[in-house]
């Protein structure tokens, strides 16, 4: 979600060390983790509270079908095509055949 790899996580330690100290530093992250936890609770409720509003009628809708490339791939591919089957495979392995070569198409 954000990006962040090993290295960066090791440096925002060391960072938060230094910021806060080896006393503080197990309340302070105490304190974010409680943070945390009750922004995912409000947003859990808010969302149920969105759903309750909005009614029966939207009980399947998720905010993430609003992306364009969610929207084309839920509505336009058929439903029982996987990953695999949707990648475009390599000319050379379509029917064992190389395809014909057409020098003044180039």
């Amino acid at each position: 979600m954000f990006n962040i790899g090993g290295g960066e996580f090791v440096l925002l330690g060391l960072l938060a060390l230094l910021i806060f100290g080896p006393d503080q530093l197990p309340k302070a992250a105490a304190q974010v983790g409680r943070v945390l936890r009750q922004l995912r609770t409000m947003a859990d409720s808010a969302r149920s509270d969105i759903q309750k509003g909005l009614g029966p009628e939207f009980k399947d809708f998720d905010v993430e079908d609003l992306n364009p490339r969610r929207f084309v791939q839920k509505h336009f591919w058929e439903a029982g095509e996987n990953d695999s089957s949707r990648r475009r495979r390599p000319a050379s392995q379509l029917n064992g055949k190389r395809p014909p070569f057409d020098s003044e198409a180039t």
